[in-house]
């Protein structure tokens, strides 16, 4: 151990697949540079870890992100379901982090956005409950209780009040699913009165996936069930440029899993051109998880150094730079 560096943590490592591997490295590159000692311990998943064991996600894995403080996750292919799926189920966790902010030079389609998407990720239609096949096509049943939307909304809330956050929206269609997302809403405002300093509304997902477009300056923490937060996420990354510059966060009671977004990406994978920002940004959540803010600050400035001088950017952000000169200039930067 580098005694000159403070604080000790154990990370399970999972590559995965495609440039998942290659945007790891990047990234345990930058943190080895930090005033933090980590310890790595690698867990094996996803398409080709299938192909070769044949299992996605093998027992020993599950174990390691279990003895570990956190867990770094690079990208899965087409086992993607089988593999995160089913660690947020084993390890209960049940808050999904998805932060939306613009950078500078990322194409983003305005500069003053910066809220976070809290998603519940244990019930509501991804936990796949859906029946045979009928004559007439098929049924998946939604399940909302209490128990859960009480849990991921105080955890909105309380996520408001660590961040500075002001205001929580809610998000349902509870004039149309009258039961489950009037559940939804009722709980909300019930959680609410806990929080008196914290401003509240609710608004239609229909809607806000309108007011995405027309007003995101109004958001900072949006709450919502499973699916409405799957896909409002995937539009929030659109309004900054891509998957490709946006992290997330499973949280639960017992662990907490930090991967990018975008996917094992094929078809560029192995050529050393993926973008890894994505990835860092994840590993920079994982620090602030685990209570490491100030060096989670210099490893966020280093990265808007970057973007900010616009001359070791990849291919998806205009550039010619590598995933290696741009994890070199993040270094360089620090």
């Amino acid at each position: 151990m580098n005694t000159s560096k403070t604080n000790s943590y154990k990370i399970a490592v999972v590559p995965g697949d495609g440039i998942g591997r290659e945007v790891m490295q990047a990234t345990l590159d930058v943190l080895e540079h930090l005033n933090i000692d980590f310890e790595y311990v690698y867990g094996d998943a996803g398409d080709e870890c299938l192909e070769k064991t044949g299992t996605a996600l093998p027992g020993e894995t599950l174990d390691i992100i279990r003895d570990a403080d956190a867990c770094l996750f690079g990208a899965a292919g087409e086992t993607a379901a089988d593999v995160i799926v089913k660690i947020r189920q084993e390890m209960k966790m049940f808050a999904n982090l998805r932060p939306v902010k613009a950078y500078p030079n990322t194409n983003s389609l305005f500069d003053n956005i910066d809220f976070m998407i809290v998603r519940e990720n244990t019930e509501g239609m991804y936990i796949a409950d859906e029946e045979s096949y009928t004559d007439d096509g098929a049924i998946a049943r939604r399940i909302i209780t209490k128990e859960a939307e009480k849990r991921i909304i105080d955890y909105a809330f309380k996520y408001a009040v660590e961040n500075n956050k002001t205001k929580v929206t809610a998000v349902h269609k509870a004039n149309v699913l009258k039961k489950t997302d009037g559940l939804f809403r009722e709980i909300f405002y019930e959680v609410a009165k806990d929080y008196p300093d914290i401003a509240t509304e609710d608004f239609y997902v229909d809607a806000t996936a309108m007011y995405l477009i027309t007003q995101p300056e109004n958001f900072e923490v949006i709450v919502t069930t499973n699916l409405f937060g799957d896909i409002l996420s995937d539009e929030g990354a659109g309004l900054v440029g891509g998957l490709g510059l946006i992290p997330s966060a499973n949280i639960g009671e017992d662990g907490a899993l930090f991967e990018p977004v975008h996917g094992s990406a094929p078809d560029i994978a192995g050529q050393n051109k993926a973008n890894p920002i994505a990835m860092m940004l994840s590993a920079i959540m994982m620090l602030r998880y685990l209570g490491e803010n100030k060096e989670a600050d210099r490893f966020e400035a280093s990265i808007l150094k970057v973007l900010n001088d616009a001359n070791t950017l990849t291919g998806d952000l205009g550039g010619s730079a590598t995933t290696t000169e741009l994890a070199g200039e993040v270094i360089n930067n620090l």
